[in-house]
């Protein structure tokens, strides 16, 4: 055979393999059955859908990321305000407070401070069975803290954080509140990475002064304007007058088409 010859068969051989190996894959597609196809199919749409194990691990679901700036707005956005209650619990104040609230049908934030959380445990857990939200003030309401090392400053918010939630029964802390409004940029970072928004406020009744009722409705009716996170407190001295002007101020909230909502903790 000749060197031409040879060639030309060499290119044949090569081209029947080719069709055998087409024909083949083509038979081996065909000899799936009905099942196996739907299992391949949905295996790849899995596969599409779902992140790497390398990204998320094992039925992990990735942490929602708390911003670090001082929330004042609230969730459900319009004429909606937010009421938070600072200070406590307290035995005495904090159930009158909750009755109201019932009785209104509002939700508050509770900002509670550490070892008062230890101490009544049993008012936590009504907190949250309640609906309400709970909010780390500190281990020991220091107002001076944003002039405390970052050290202190973590040992004041973590360790709260630990005694509200194990109080609470597990119920997880959704926001920060440094007391006295003493943030720092680091107790911002500290509480966002914890999975706490730092909270702020707009209204400032001034109840822990003690001014009279009159003087904090008023002071609602005025400022509310400014924003709509309203600051009460339950505990902290003698609470009387801010559990009348509350039984007062949430039924006029609703007369003037305010309702309440909770405090944003993330971006919309």
């Amino acid at each position: 055979m000749g060197l031409m010859d040879k060639g030309k068969y060499t290119a044949h051989i090569a081209v029947v393999a080719s069709a055998v190996a087409i024909g083949l894959a083509s038979w081996g597609a065909a000899a799936l059955t009905d099942n196996e196809a739907e299992a391949l199919a949905g295996e790849r749409q899995t596969q599409q859908r779902t992140p790497s194990a390398e990204a998320k691990g094992p039925d992990r679901v990735p942490p929602v990321k708390v911003p670090q700036s001082i929330a004042h707005d609230a969730e459900a956005g319009g004429k909606s305000v937010n009421i938070t209650i600072d200070d406590g619990p307290d035995p005495r104040w904090t159930p009158q407070m909750l009755d109201i609230l019932k009785e209104n049908d509002v939700k508050a934030v509770f900002c509670m401070v550490g070892p008062r959380a230890q101490e009544y445990p049993e008012l936590v857990k009504r907190v949250v069975a309640e609906g309400h939200r709970l909010c780390d003030h500190t281990v020991t309401h220091d107002t001076t803290m944003d002039k405390k090392s970052v050290e202190y400053q973590k040992q004041q918010i973590l360790d709260a954080k630990r005694m509200i939630e194990e109080a609470a029964g597990g119920a997880k802390v959704e926001y920060y509140r440094a007391p006295g409004g003493a943030f720092t940029p680091n107790s911002r970072r500290i509480a966002a990475e914890a999975g706490m928004r730092p909270l702020g406020w707009n209204v400032d009744t001034k109840d822990f002064e003690l001014p009279g009722t009159n003087a904090i409705v008023n002071t609602v009716k005025r400022e509310l304007s400014n924003g709509p996170t309203i600051l009460f407190h339950d505990g902290g001295g003698d609470r009387r007058q801010t559990v009348a002007a509350l039984r007062q101020v949430l039924p006029w909230l609703k007369e003037q088409g305010h309702p309440t909502s909770f405090p944003v903790r993330t971006k919309p």
